[in-house]
């Protein structure tokens, strides 16, 4: 992969203390708000300080994001979680509190980067918990360097453990990202996938079941340049298709770069995200990737820059807007492609 970026020093206009704040405020809501839905705010607060709202507008958004979503507090205590048990309640939403109070101590002991090192190597399978949610919040935590926000992702993690099916060791059948999603294409079975709800998760744990999604996982062969690819593949992917689904493949490279340095065995977390993402791919409608002509075509539309589009993503009150616009800019700035601006132009209806 290409060398890890180092934090950057913000000059913005809204302040960490009142970003600090929020973020404690924040932290009192459950992670999930009903029925199972991502709580995004203190992601996204992140995000929208950084691309450039003052106190005033991450104010607004906070009570705004709030309000209009219903967020509801963590569930109550159930029982501590022990160190030497910890695994036994993974997947229960139901001890959401017990397990952030867990790792919130967990890192205060051991500092970020060995709490991660401690207990990421079992979460990575299951990566896809809350829709990949988890693995976004413990990014911007550790994106912030912000120990409180790294054990209440942990937490969040641990409650909504998913694992959709283990690898196994098998030989890999491509290095190509973009062909293990067009490897599902013709399986019949993937083109009727029943849900309780219309929920990412429910799809991805639904795609679990079928037998032919097992040894998916397995498929990527994962070598030097292969988080490149994925960025590429993922970019592509959204270029082509616009979807919300496809969205969380941009945003979730950006994260993993983020998460990059940090973790014990990178290339098993790749793994499993572009597992995450293949679940995904029939919710999309299994698009076909973009000729290269095409995406190079997209490369040379005239769009704004990049002030322009920050500008107004602040103003959107969308949390997809300002995680695409913030991961776009931040993907942008590490592999200098000009199609990350295209899309997140297009993401804010700045173009057609």
């Amino acid at each position: 992969m290409p060398t890890a970026a180092k934090h950057q020093t913000w000059d913005q206009a809204g302040s960490e203390r009142e970003l600090d704040r929020l973020m404690a405020e924040g932290r009192q809501f459950s992670a999930e708000y009903p029925q199972f839905l991502a709580n995004h705010l203190p992601m996204v607060l992140v995000a929208l300080h950084r691309l450039g709202a003052g106190d005033d507008r991450l104010r607004e958004f906070f009570a705004t994001y709030r309000d209009t979503n219903h967020l509801v507090p963590m569930p109550k205590a159930v029982a501590p979680i022990e160190r030497v048990r910890w695994t036994s309640a993974l997947g229960e939403r139901s001890r959401e509190r017990d397990y952030r109070e867990f790792f919130t101590r967990e890192v205060d002991r051991l500092g970020i980067r060995s709490a991660i090192a401690t207990y990421i190597p079992t979460l990575t399978p299951a990566i896809s918990a809350s829709a990949l949610h988890g693995f976004m919040r413990l990014a911007y935590g550790v994106l912030r360097e912000d120990r409180p926000e790294v054990g209440a992702a942990l937490g969040y993690w641990s409650a909504t453990s998913l694992t959709l099916a283990p690898a196994t060791g098998a030989e890999p059948v491509t290095d190509d990202p973009g062909e293990v999603l067009l490897r599902l294409k013709p399986i019949e079975e993937f083109r009727d996938v029943e849900t309780e709800l219309d929920l990412l998760w429910h799809f991805m744990r639904a795609m679990s079941t079928k037998p032919a999604f097992r040894p998916v996982v397995d498929w990527l062969a994962i070598g030097p340049n292969s988080l490149t690819r994925v960025a590429q593949a993922s970019l592509a992917l959204y270029a082509g298709s616009m979807d919300f689904c496809a969205l969380h493949a941009l945003t979730g490279s950006h994260w993993l770069r983020i998460l990059w340095p940090f973790l014990p065995d990178p290339d098993l977390m790749l793994r499993y995200f572009w597992q995450a993402i293949a679940a995904l791919y029939p919710k999309i409608g299994f698009p076909d990737v973009p000729a290269a002509e095409t995406l190079e075509a997209w490369r040379r539309t005239r769009s704004p820059d990049w002030p322009e589009i920050t500008a107004a993503a602040a103003k959107s009150d969308d949390e997809h807007d300002l995680s695409l616009a913030f991961s776009a800019l931040e993907e942008w700035k590490f592999y200098r492609d000009p199609l990350y601006r295209y899309v997140a132009a297009r993401r804010l209806r700045l173009i057609a």
